[in-house]
């Protein structure tokens, strides 16, 4: 009894030191926590949705999904590399809004004079370690180097593939602010990003980069963590508008009520970035089917869908083209047009919209 006690006393310890190193970031502390914990949307110790949402749907057990993880899946990942552009991102036109999109959640933005970069996760792992979540061969394709100074870094929450510690450290000489979800600047701080950088919103909260260019946090159904503890920052859906477009950037939700909400309130968008892939049954309230997010387009007004969250990584279950090909299908049946670019192909907001077929 008292040698497994010693064992059980050292991984526990082990475990601890581990989960200090840099990659797991650092959640609110002291006066920044208080901050946090005075938000309308801290409640019992961790931040909530605007509705109850389970991790697992009702029925499914975590056993469950280990079970499902063993079992086969045909076209989980691609028979050979992605193909993709290789974009001059330094020269991206002026003359109209411009975004350029990297496999995933990933993509950069060039909108009123401005270079806004979105969630990015260019290391090759959507996971702290090397071993676990690595990218599609062919669609890590641009590094840090090839990118211009970014006047915006924008962070919808703090998942490892939507915040990879690698890229943001790396990024940090190139980046003049950025404006992310409540609490989750604790990360970027940690990994030396300046206060003076960081402006974090919660749900509603607005801020002005300058006269041309608005950014407001927007509600979405998901949740948050680096480590064991859950939900000590926030995450969001942004609303980025100029005098002359309106976009939506939607991050990682569940389907809920908020998108028509945000539809009536900030719609009609020119486009929304919706997220399509890494889905289940299993874990439904967390992350949209296909079908949800072509329906959630039409409710946020959208005139086009970009759909994200896919190409890059396998997360979950289901074949590596399925997202696309439900989602299209789906928009397809409600009249909403959808763009479909290959990785770095630019998009130009109202005036070129690829909708090849790449995958197949």
């Amino acid at each position: 009894m008292i040698t497994t006690l010693i064992i059980l006393a050292f991984l526990f310890v082990g475990g601890f030191v581990y989960l200090q190193q840099p990659p797991f970031g650092q959640n609110p502390e002291g006066e920044h926590a208080q901050k946090v914990n005075k938000s309308s949307h801290y409640q019992e110790k961790g931040f909530k949705n605007q509705h109850l949402t389970p991790d697992l749907a009702e029925g499914t057990t975590y056993f469950d999904i280990l079970k499902a993880y063993f079992k086969k899946v045909e076209n989980k990942e691609p028979s050979k590399p992605l193909p993709s552009v290789k974009t001059d991102l330094k020269n991206l036109p002026d003359d109209v809004p411009s975004i350029v999109w990297f496999g995933h959640s990933s993509y950069l933005l060039r909108i009123a004079g401005k270079n806004i970069l979105v969630d990015p996760v260019f290391s090759g792992n959507a996971s702290p370690v090397s071993f676990v979540g690595g990218n599609y061969p062919g669609s890590n394709v641009y590094a840090v180097e090839d990118f211009p100074a970014l006047d915006l870094l924008i962070i919808s929450h703090d998942h490892y593939d939507h915040l990879d510690y690698k890229t943001v450290k790396a990024l940090q000489p190139k980046v003049k602010q950025v404006v992310t979800s409540l609490g989750v600047g604790s990360h970027l701080q940690r990994w030396g990003y300046s206060t003076s950088q960081i402006t974090e919103l919660d749900w509603w909260d607005k801020t002005s980069i300058d006269d041309s260019l608005t950014i407001t946090a927007a509600p979405a159904r998901h949740f948050s963590g680096r480590g064991i503890k859950r939900a000590q920052t926030f995450w969001s859906s942004f609303i980025l508008k100029t005098p002359q477009y309106n976009l939506y950037l939607g991050g990682d939700s569940g389907y809920d009520t908020h998108f028509k909400e945000i539809g009536e309130k900030y719609g009609p968008f020119d486009l929304a970035i919706l997220e399509c892939g890494q889905y289940n049954q299993m874990w439904k309230y967390i992350h949209m089917m296909p079908e949800e997010t072509a329906q959630a387009a039409v409710e946020l007004k959208a005139k086009t869908l970009l759909p994200v969250h896919w190409a890059k990584f396998t997360l979950a279950l289901h074949p590596w083209t399925e997202p696309i090909e439900r989602v299209t299908k789906k928009a397809q049946e409600l009249q909403l047009p959808v763009t479909t670019p290959m990785i770095g192909e630019v998009v130009e907001i109202n005036r070129n919209y690829p909708t090849k077929t790449w995958w197949k």
